[in-house]
């Protein structure tokens, strides 16, 4: 049945001319135009329409959120673009913003353009941060109820139990992955204690560069897409990705951004003591995602190193990297 999940390959039936049927079903006039976006863990298409500009329909990977969760996350977006936050926020057609056709759960987007921003510009990083402040303000009035927190449960103990029930590591490696991976989660909780109770909030969730479009000219500025990954968590999480480079520089970006974020939302700097026991998190969990999802095929196509004896060796290799980072002192003093 087109549309129709499968363990194998859930988007098997997710053809050209069911992504138009699914467009008319909620009483649009695709013209034809169909482009497919980078997306892994759903399927989105750039589409054009006969009467009015063009769309971004992203169809959602089956089984992965609930409804609730899903309409919690557009209510998150909406939100925030009521307080004219530029985010993307989902089409409203007869009252809804999630639709179902033939098995499979899409929603509608505007389509927006803009390039990647200059993080090496210390305005740029400000602007940055004051638009994430104003993210946060929004997220700390009430939390989710549906959607999950980043923790070190669900990010990195179950993710690392997953892949040992699943035999994905080799062998031969098995015994330094299992002990690294050990080593890395006592550091990760070290990290936790050190930073002590923070407050959680609702969070973008993956606000690395990818999810920023920056349009240039009058009114330009960010616009902050794809809150898919949208939990509850601490502030740090919607910040730490846009650092890079060496620590002093990081020192640099991280003023930076909080000179603009503090605009609007306070930071506890005892959050600093949580940046790389969040990478070690991210670095776990996205082993595993890739590994649950290998029985897609797109997955198999893009991310052909994945699975091999060198990925799992550098795996163990950078997990003890972040070992020994998580016991530094944070970029300044909390």
């Amino acid at each position: 049945m087109p549309g129709t999940a499968s363990s194998g390959a859930p988007f098997a039936g997710l053809t050209p001319d069911f992504v138009l049927d699914a467009l008319e079903s909620v009483g649009l006039r695709p013209d034809g135009r169909l482009l497919a976006l980078n997306s892994y863990e759903n399927r989105v298409y750039q589409v054009g329409i006969e009467d009015g500009p063009m769309l971004v329909v992203k169809f959602y990977r089956p089984a992965r959120w609930t409804d609730a969760a899903i309409l919690e996350e557009h209510s998150y977006t909406a939100e925030l673009a009521e307080r004219e936050i530029p985010v993307a926020e989902p089409v409203i057609i007869d009252g809804r913003s999630l639709h179902l056709h033939d098995g499979m759960r899409f929603t509608l987007f505007p389509r927006l353009s803009g390039r990647a921003p200059e993080l090496s510009d210390p305005a740029t990083l400000e602007w940055l941060g004051r638009f994430i402040g104003r993210i946060h303000a929004v997220g700390a009035l009430h939390p989710f109820k549906s959607r999950p927190a980043l923790d070190i449960a669900s990010f990195g103990e179950e993710p690392r139990a997953w892949l040992l029930a699943h035999d994905f590591i080799p062998a031969d490696i098995l015994p330094a992955w299992k002990s690294t991976t050990d080593q890395a989660l006592d550091g990760v909780r070290r990290a936790f204690d050190r930073a002590g109770k923070f407050a959680s909030l609702r969070l973008h969730g993956d606000c690395h560069m990818g999810n920023v479009l920056w349009q240039q000219g009058e009114g330009g500025g960010p616009q902050f897409v794809d809150f898919d990954d949208a939990r509850m968590g601490p502030a740090i999480q919607d910040l730490w990705m846009l650092l890079s480079g060496e620590r002093h520089e990081q020192v640099g970006q991280l003023a930076d951004i909080l000179a603009g974020y503090e605009d609007f939302m306070d930071f506890s700097p005892r959050e600093l003591h949580l940046i790389e026991a969040l990478r070690t998190l991210r670095l776990i969990h996205y082993s595993a995602w890739l590994a649950r999802r290998w029985n897609d095929p797109a997955f198999t196509a893009a991310f052909p190193w994945f699975n091999t004896q060198h990925y799992w060796q550098d795996r163990v290799l950078e997990l003890r990297e972040q070992i020994a980072l998580m016991d530094e002192p944070p970029l300044w003093p909390a």
